[in-house]
């Protein structure tokens, strides 16, 4: 049985640059959290093999270590489509399943199981304005689960966009879900900071990356 640990939230970080933003929102009771180990790896990252560098130095540590999932599949929930939306609802599910290739991900029917969703929503305006205008964001939620500390992460796309922009998006912020929490400095990288022209696919700098997150400790799933 899932419970919150019953946290206020705290905005701790916040990357925007661009239409692209990736908000990070934690928050931590009295309670002492586990020391950080190594999870093994997932399979399908276990067995990729490849030399074309990455970007792990850019990527971030939160308050528990990486964000790294131990319990595989991850389950996905993207938000039912309508009939104005069912586009969006498209471009979400062609995203997880180009991660599905390097990351083991499952599509759910019901939000309450998911540890990854995706809501179609517009993201509000900030006044007085201290950022670039944003259209998509990731965030993540602590919870314990029978004495385990676990994470869920929300990814928000707003409808109405481009198509290339929203695919774009959708990749990138599941990149963040899936652990990636940082930015490349190469536009030929799904993680680049900000929206291309052309957007690119994932990238096997992008898929080393996030192999090397998962070689790292957490304290999440223990």
């Amino acid at each position: 049985m899932a419970r919150s640990l019953g946290f206020r939230r705290f905005k701790a970080h916040s990357i925007v640059l661009l239409a692209v933003g990736c908000v990070l929102f934690w928050a931590i009771s009295g309670r002492a959290l586990p020391a950080p180990r190594i999870h093994p790896l997932p399979e399908i990252l276990a067995q990729w093999n490849d030399r074309s560098g990455d970007y792990f130095d850019q990527v971030r540590k939160t308050e528990p270590e990486y964000l790294i999932w131990s319990r595989f599949p991850v389950k996905v929930f993207i938000q039912p489509a309508d009939a104005r939306s069912q586009t969006w609802n498209n471009l979400m599910m062609q995203a997880v399943k180009e991660w599905q290739a390097y990351f083991p991900l499952e599509f759910v029917d019901r939000q309450n199981e998911a540890d990854i969703l995706f809501d179609r929503a517009s993201i509000p305006l900030r006044f007085p304005p201290t950022e670039r205008v944003r259209f998509a964001d990731a965030r993540f939620e602590l919870y314990e689960q029978e004495g385990i500390l676990r994470h869920r992460m929300k990814i928000r796309i707003q409808p109405n966009r481009p198509e290339l922009s929203m695919l774009a998006a959708a990749r990138h912020e599941l990149g963040h879900a899936l652990g990636i929490w940082g930015h490349s400095p190469l536009e030929t990288d799904v993680m680049y900071f900000s929206q291309v022209r052309i957007p690119p696919t994932i990238s096997a700098r992008d898929v080393n990356t996030l192999k090397r997150v998962y070689e790292q400790p957490t304290r999440l799933g223990w």
